[in-house]
């Protein structure tokens, strides 16, 4: 019985990962996420130009001292943009008319001329010349600065206190004050890190558990359609079979899970040593400051049993979603019936993503710490709870049991339906076949 599980089981991985499709899905996969991470490149090599600085040519009309008031503005404003202090901005003095500026900006999109001019109303105009349309967050770097530096020069023109002009432009300090003594400063920062970062973590495992619904649901289909399950079964029984296409399930999804982090390793690695920059260059700085950000926290210390749990709790659920695929899909006669079917799954599914997302909301609700402990939403959603704490170690044992409880149930019962579904060619009355066929083994 072993070597026929075994068997059964390295058949059906193969028929899964031997396929022209699954070679092309990943082909396409492997060069959609290296071709993302390096999107600059690639545009660059089309004709980008995503290293190049724009120029920024200041004509002043006024006394000479708007350059360097201006430039100390898009110096600050442009430093908050990239967590590397690097300037996207080359602001140049220029000492030409505005008629030869506009010469140059004819043949170079690149610069952009603002001619400063005098005015007595409001103290000074500006006149923005570019080559082309520029994007919103460009413009309003420019705007930002413009009105600044508008300020900045008439508190200078207009003689103001230099220590009063200092307590106006400091920072306000801003004592941060817990009414709950346990919570602190770090764990708040930390918070709103794992709240934007952790659904991107928790998103591959949302869409491994669709493939998996689907792939055992259309193999269980495939089996019952072309008459092949007769002939399965009259060699192995339903256990074995059900067992079998759960460890292929499975192990099909790990497979592809690696592959895809492989794709993005590569990207990752290829972005790197290509000293590609411009779009994301900032991304690893930001990533390098989540993560000094969380090491000052108490999580840090607590991945050590957290991410054991986590993990126990992810693979048991895996094994829940192919056990209620597969009893399922033994049930119907065509993949258009368990369609019908999956889809309150799907739903549940999504519901937990999106509650994940969204659980920042609902702190300290009683409602979202009770779904927490429900199986298929427990994988997603309590590793989010438990981040932000609202959640502790307790709870997400208590969905791991709650969850191994459901496993046992459709192993005890499930397996009832699986043995009379999978030789069931009828396509009516699906649901009063399931408890039909859990009375009839009871007696």
């Amino acid at each position: 019985m072993k070597n026929k599980l075994i068997y059964l089981s390295k058949e059906s991985l193969k028929r899964k990962t031997s396929t022209k499709w699954f070679k092309v899905v990943n082909i396409i996969l492997c060069i959609i996420i290296i071709g993302a991470l390096n999107i600059d490149s690639i545009i660059s090599l089309f004709g980008g130009e995503f290293d190049e600085k724009t120029s920024v040519y200041i004509i002043d009309n006024m006394d000479g001292n708007v350059y360097d008031v201006f430039k100390s503005q898009i110096d600050s404003s442009t430093s908050i943009l990239t967590t590397d202090n690097t300037n996207i901005y080359e602001i140049v003095k220029y000492d030409h008319t505005l008629e030869e500026a506009k010469e140059e900006v004819k043949d170079n999109k690149n610069i952009i001329v603002l001619e400063f001019n005098s005015d007595k109303e409001n103290v000074m105009n500006v006149k923005m010349l570019s080559k082309e349309y520029m994007d919103l967050t460009q413009m309003t770097i420019l705007n930002t600065a413009i009105n600044n530096t508008k300020v900045s020069y008439s508190i200078i023109a207009y003689d103001v206190d230099p220590e009063a002009l200092a307590k106006i432009y400091t920072n306000v300090n801003i004592e941060r004050v817990f009414i709950d003594e346990a919570k602190q400063d770090s764990d708040e920062s930390s918070e709103i890190i794992m709240t934007t970062v952790f659904p991107v973590l928790i998103l591959p495992f949302f869409m491994l558990s669709i493939i998996l619904v689907q792939m055992i649901g259309a193999e269980v289909n495939d089996e019952k359609t072309t008459r092949s399950m007769e002939i399965i079964i009259s060699n192995v029984s339903p256990e074995t079979h059900l067992t079998s296409k759960i460890i292929a399930g499975n192990l099909f999804v790990i497979i592809q899970g690696v592959l895809i982090f492989a794709y993005a390793l590569i990207g990752f690695l290829l972005r790197r040593y290509t000293g590609a920059a411009a779009i994301t260059g900032g991304a690893g700085s930001y990533i390098a400051g989540i993560i000094d950000t969380l090491k000052e926290t108490p999580f840090m210390s607590m991945l050590g049993y957290v991410i054991p749990l986590v993990l126990i709790l992810l693979v048991i659920t895996f094994i829940a979603y192919s056990l209620l695929a597969g009893i399922l899909a033994s049930m119907t006669t065509n993949i258009e019936d368990f369609q019908q079917l999956q889809t309150p799954i799907m739903i549940l599914s999504l519901a937990g993503y999106y509650l994940a997302m969204l659980a920042g909301v609902f702190k300290g609700s009683l409602f979202i710490r009770i779904l927490s402990y429900i199986p298929f939403i427990s994988a997603i959603l309590s590793p989010s709870l438990l981040v932000l704490g609202e959640v502790g170690i307790v709870d997400v044992i208590i969905a791991i049991i709650i969850t191994l409880g459901l496993v046992y149930w459709m192993i005890k019962y499930g397996v009832r339906i699986y043995k009379v579904g999978i030789l069931n060619y009828s396509s009516k009355d699906l649901w009063k076949k399931m408890f039909k066929a859990i009375k009839q083994k009871k007696v």
